[in-house]
């Protein structure tokens, strides 16, 4: 089978190495059409920044429950905006903030971006230092760990709690609830080609319950407790209380809905970028003992690794009216892939994408934040916690290796990703570290 005739969603050796299919689908051209799919793929860079900018004639309702499942009403507009928000609560999780638009999304994205500002990240600071510390210290001294289980996925977690204030008896509940989740995207959830209908339309009952909804049972708690009294100098009692830019206070609910969203995406991307930059800190010749004579250098190595193999390799969008991408005529109603992997890996925009290089100029130009609206509010998080966690590696060790017995050699690894068509991020990676004298 020709390697574009592969199905992206559910093609398992596309899974563990998306990056050749998308250079054969970009050799169709920088927007092209999927096989097998009623969808639109755009693996340029310049394409990629167009569309991601262009809020007004884009849509993210379908960020979240994807662009496989059937739309609830027929495209019969010129502008379909209006049919959109009259069928959004149709469309699943279309509340969510990241599928959210126009001014829902500005007043949402407001209360979040107030828990990210310099002031906030800076306070927190020195418990991220300590939580770091302490983790690195225990596996160091054991001699190796399985980094995304024992490390990466806890300490995100934790750090993000201490941010949201959630009390500290109730952290440990929160790790094991987010351990629950299955991966975003979930190849082994997706439906084949041509039954997107009848998957869509299968009985809900069969499935399990998101975890996440457990957790809202205690940020409503947190929240309705909060609110009930005098505003108190923490961060629950300052999220309780906040407004929207206009004034107006938002409902319970829809915090709920901010908070858990926080750890559901924030968590997890930041948890994957640990575990592909460590892959890369380690395999990369000369790497990690450049890193550990400079320190200053790993904000630097964290974005080429953001750029290269970052957490999100897709997101979604709806075209609200006819418009030119590309080389392509879009109609009303069409869905859009974006490939951020691809386009992070564009010959056009970057030389050598596919090789590491320390030092790249214009790194920070990635997407894997996205770009416009809807760039990464957690982002300044992102980078901030991963290159804390980094320095204590690199501080307390005087090498870290993969597990041959694992992974095998460095020539030939043996990796495992999560089935996920969404994200791109080890299921595990077993490390092994010697420490310093």
């Amino acid at each position: 089978m020709n390697t574009t005739e592969r199905d992206y969603y559910t093609d398992r050796t596309v899974l563990l190495d998306p990056y050749d299919w998308f250079e054969e689908m970009r050799a169709k051209g920088p927007v092209c059409r999927m096989a097998n799919r009623d969808l639109v793929l755009v693996t340029g860079f310049a394409e990629a920044v167009e569309l991601l900018n262009n809020a007004a004639d884009w849509s993210n309702a379908i960020s979240v429950s994807g662009p496989l499942l059937p739309l609830p009403f027929e495209p019969d507009a010129e502008d379909i905006s209006g049919q959109i928000e009259e069928h959004r609560g149709d469309i699943p999780l279309a509340d969510l903030l990241v599928a959210k638009d126009g001014t829902p999304h500005a007043q949402s994205r407001a209360l979040i971006s107030a828990l990210f500002t310099p002031s906030r990240l800076k306070a927190n600071q020195a418990y991220v230092t300590a939580l770091a510390e302490r983790m690195v210290r225990g596996v160091v001294a054991q001699g190796g760990c399985e980094l995304i289980g024992e490390i990466a996925s806890p300490f995100v977690t934790f750090v993000v709690s201490d941010i949201l204030g959630v009390p500290e008896a109730d952290r440990d509940d929160f790790r094991r609830i987010i351990d629950l989740a299955p991966p975003p995207g979930n190849m082994e959830a997706a439906p084949p080609p041509g039954k997107e209908a009848e998957w869509a339309a299968r009985p809900r009952e069969t499935e399990e319950v998101n975890p996440l909804e457990y957790m809202a049972a205690y940020f409503y708690r947190y929240i309705s407790e909060r609110r009930a009294q005098p505003p108190r100098d923490d961060v629950l009692s300052e999220f309780a209380h906040s407004r929207y830019p206009d004034g107006t206070q938002p409902d319970i609910p829809e915090l709920i809905r901010l908070a858990t969203f926080l750890f559901g995406a924030g968590q997890d991307t930041s948890a994957k970028l640990i575990g592909n930059a460590m892959r890369y800190l380690v395999d990369v010749p000369g790497l990690q003992q450049q890193l550990r004579d400079d320190h200053s250098l790993i904000p630097a190595f964290l974005e080429e690794v953001l750029r290269l193999e970052g957490s999100t390799k897709v997101v979604k969008r709806l075209a609200r009216r006819a418009m030119r991408v590309g080389d392509m005529e879009i109609e009303p109603g069409t869905k859009v892939v974006i490939a951020i992997s691809a386009a992070n890996r564009d010959p056009r925009r970057w030389e050598e994408p596919h090789a590491f290089r320390l030092g790249r100029p214009g790194i920070k130009q990635h997407l894997a934040f996205g770009r416009g609206a809807h760039t990464c509010a957690g982002a300044p998080l992102a980078r901030y916690e991963v290159r804390i966690i980094f320095e204590k590696f690199l501080e307390h060790t005087r090498w870290i290796s993969l597990s041959e017995d694992r992974h095998g050699t460095a020539e030939n690894r043996i990796l495992d990703f999560e089935p996920t068509y969404s994200m791109r991020g080890l299921a595990n990676l077993h490390v092994e570290l010697e420490p310093t004298v």
